[in-house]
């Protein structure tokens, strides 16, 4: 899923349909997060003035947000319990 695919969800007036929008978007931006931090840890240059501690701190909120985010998932059968 892209981004964009989201939209129409997150303007839902269905409650679930938005969860599914904000697990959707935190999951994506996550994993770009993730792609940026590894790029820098890899030596390539940030394009603007990065702190890769100010980054990683972000990953693990937004981590520990998808989390919680999994459980209502899981809740309402969206997605597989593991």
């Amino acid at each position: 899923m892209e981004l964009n695919e989201t939209v129409e969800l997150m303007l839902s007036e269905d409650r679930k349909e938005r969860l599914k929008a904000e697990y959707w978007q935190t999951k994506l931006r996550l994993e770009k997060l993730n792609a940026y931090i590894s790029k820098l840890g890899a030596g390539e240059e940030a394009e603007v003035d990065d702190s890769v501690d100010v980054l990683q701190a972000q990953s693990s909120a937004m981590h520990d947000y998808l989390y919680f985010l999994e459980i209502r998932m899981k809740m309402y059968g969206f997605i597989n319990a593991d």
